[in-house]
């Protein structure tokens, strides 16, 4: 199962000629999780080789107008394209007003919207995952969201199947998948008999805006990516503890407690350049990026390896690696 993250939007409260702001889009799989729509998603969307999908889901983080000023357009065009799918909004309390207040905007759409208030501590269950919420500190009505996926199934030991005389075909199919067989012999024979201990699954965690807080380290516990803002550096700690943002250092410092594999920054201010923010963050974390918009971090199992950053993997095709 194909799991990946790709960077529409990374810019900090406005926009640059090489950044837009906040969305980030989750891929696993057949399904597609935007996560917050600043002013400008669709148009990212559309120049990225995603193109214009029929989301079904979009999830904010919080109202601040960065991270929400592309969800009128993009419902607009949906409407003008004649869309008749379902789309589900989720965000914390205010989701219901905000949707009210922008309808001004978008109008009558043909079909049908549907927003959904979320509190901090809840869990979305979804075909072989969940998506769960959690507190973060920035002054208003905020949370993260992180994407968990269920166990796997143990090892599938040949051996041992082999010597209890299971068939190959789809006895072995049924035992990996959980289930009980009876051999032709009469034996019966159960997944606990040829499977290793379960594995887990994968773990995306996105903070959103947030201050440094334990909340975050709890929620991004064992992740493999870790996307989180860095919308300062040390030289304006003070303003980032006045605006509950995060500096480059404190976001490392969360990645470190955490034990994440892969830390993503993002939210990245026009004050500085991108290698001011990875030079600082890798000091104590140095398994950190800053990815450009559309730039995708690759996650595989992690027995097939660890993240990686594919710059321009969501334009030009995968042409370069960066751990």
């Amino acid at each position: 199962m194909d799991l990946d993250v790709v960077f529409l939007g990374t810019s900090g409260s406005t926009p640059t000629a090489q950044r837009g702001l906040s969305a980030t889009l989750v891929r696993r799989g057949g399904d597609r999780l935007l996560f917050d729509c600043g002013e400008g998603t669709q148009r990212q969307l559309l120049r990225s080789d995603v193109g214009l999908v029929e989301l079904e889901e979009v999830f904010l983080t919080h109202y601040h107008a960065d991270h929400y000023l592309g969800l009128p357009g993009l419902l607009k065009t949906y409407a003008l394209r004649g869309r008749d799918i379902p789309l589900t909004l989720y965000g914390p309390r205010g989701l219901r007003d905000l949707l009210g207040s922008l309808r001004r905007i978008f109008g009558r759409l043909p079909f049908p919207l549907d927003a959904v208030e979320l509190d901090a501590g809840e869990r979305l269950e979804r075909q072989g995952y969940g998506i769960e919420t959690f507190p973060v500190e920035h002054g208003v009505a905020a949370f993260g969201y992180s994407l968990v996926e269920d166990d796997r199934p143990g090892r599938f030991d040949v051996d041992a199947a082999e010597r209890l005389g299971v068939p190959d075909g789809p006895p072995r199919g049924l035992l990996q998948r959980g289930e009980t067989v009876t051999l032709s012999d009469g034996t019966t024979v159960g997944p606990e008999h040829v499977l290793g201990p379960a594995r887990k699954g994968r773990k995306v965690t996105l903070a959103g805006d947030t201050a440094p807080a334990s909340s975050v380290v709890d929620a991004a516990s064992g992740a493999d990516l870790l996307v989180h803002e860095a919308t300062f550096l040390v030289d304006e700690r003070a303003r980032a503890k006045e605006t509950l943002h995060s500096t480059a250092g404190e976001a490392a410092l969360v990645a470190r407690e955490a034990g994440v594999r892969l830390l993503a920054l993002v939210h990245v201010s026009t004050r500085y350049f991108g290698h001011q923010v990875v030079e600082e963050a890798r000091q104590l974390f140095p398994d950190t990026v800053v990815p450009r918009d559309f730039d995708v971090v690759e996650i595989p199992f992690p027995e097939r390896g660890a993240p990686e950053l594919v710059r321009a993997g969501a334009r030009t095709g995968k042409t370069a690696v960066e751990g």
